[in-house]
């Protein structure tokens, strides 16, 4: 047995006829079709609760965290700018793990996307 389908509006996926969201977008299809719904107001799903697809994350810049990274690294500077606290002082007790962490930290960071999330 064939499902039967239709086109998002939207982004152009193939979903099932019966779909009131579009599993690809998040975006609302149709209103809903309930006895209910005459009367009252018609609810809108709304899917936008995120930032770039990625929610409650806080967003960095590469070259801003690669330049503290090599001016500010042994004090953490890197770190705080991404909201790690608890590794920033750590950082400053233990002159950047001991230069090591450093070293890591600059690779990683060079090798991130930008933006990056953290």
């Amino acid at each position: 047995m064939e499902v039967e389908t239709k086109f998002c509006e939207f982004c152009g996926a193939k979903v099932v006829i019966d779909a009131v969201i579009c599993p690809n977008c998040g975006k609302q299809l149709e209103e809903l079709k309930t006895e209910e719904n005459r009367s009252n107001p018609q609810v809108i799903i709304n899917n936008s609760n995120t930032i770039n697809g990625i929610a409650g994350k806080k967003q960095c810049d590469k070259w801003v965290a690669l330049i503290l990274c090599v001016f500010l690294g042994v004090l953490g500077g890197h770190k705080f700018y991404e909201g790690k606290a608890g590794m920033g002082i750590l950082y400053i007790f233990t002159v950047g793990l001991f230069g090591i962490g450093i070293i890591v930290d600059f690779i990683s960071i060079l090798c991130k996307p930008n933006p990056y999330y953290v």
